[in-house]
Order: C-alpha cells, then sequence, then structure tokens
C-alpha cells in the first residue's frame, strides 16, 4: 500500500529543533513502513525542497496544497504524533473516502 504519514511538523509553533524531531518521527515510522513493505509517503518531504527552491518563501503556498494533493493519492494513512491541525487535515481526506487510518505502525497490516 501506498500510506501517508500524517504528523505534527509546525504545530505549537514548533521551533527550528523541535520541526526536525517531529520530521525524524515521520521517517523513521516511514523506515518502518517500507520495510514492512510498503511505499511510505510523507507531504513535508515532498514540499520541503519545493519550499527551499522558492528561497524559503513559500511555505503557506506549498506545504499544505501538496500534503493534500497527496493524500488523495494514497491507499491509509497513519496518523503520528501530537496535535496537528495539518495532519488532522490529511487524515479527514481519507476519513471522506472511507479509507484506513493506522495510529501504530504495528497495526499496518502487511501487502
Amino acid at each position: 500500500m501506498w500510506i501517508m504519514i500524517a504528523g505534527s511538523y509546525t504545530a505549537g509553533g514548533a521551533d527550528a529543533a523541535r520541526r526536525a524531531a517531529n520530521l525524524r518521527a515521520m521517517n523513521e515510522a516511514a523506515v518502518t513502513l517500507f520495510r514492512a513493505g510498503h511505499v511510505p509517503i510523507i507531504g513535508v518531504n515532498l514540499a520541503l525542497p519545493l519550499i527551499e527552491a522558492a528561497d524559503g518563501k513559500s511555505f503557506d503556498e506549498m506545504m499544505m496544497p501538496m500534503s493534500l494533493a497527496v493524500a488523495e493519492r494514497c491507499d491509509a494513512c497513519l496518523r503520528i504524533s501530537g496535535p496537528s491541525k495539518g495532519a488532522d487535515e490529511e487524515v479527514q481526506r481519507f476519513r471522506s473516502r472511507n479509507l484506513p487510518i493506522y495510529f501504530r505502525p504495528e497495526d499496518v497490516p502487511s501487502p
């Protein structure tokens, strides 16, 4: 399955160290899913290089639109970490299509 990992990135006004830790948690979950045979997708990882190429000035323009667009292409969602309006929006995309939402990597079934 193609599985979106939805988690906190900037929630609560996270500073650079907190954002890095949040992204690391998503990437660690992605490694677990990859090793289980899935294709993990993280919207932040898709958007950040484009935001950087736009001189870092397009976060609001690019981050959530890219994440929500990729959510439409995935088969399931793994929701991790703490509160996040953006991650909750991603989860809502899966709920609206009656697709699976998991809350722990070990709950994701084998492919």
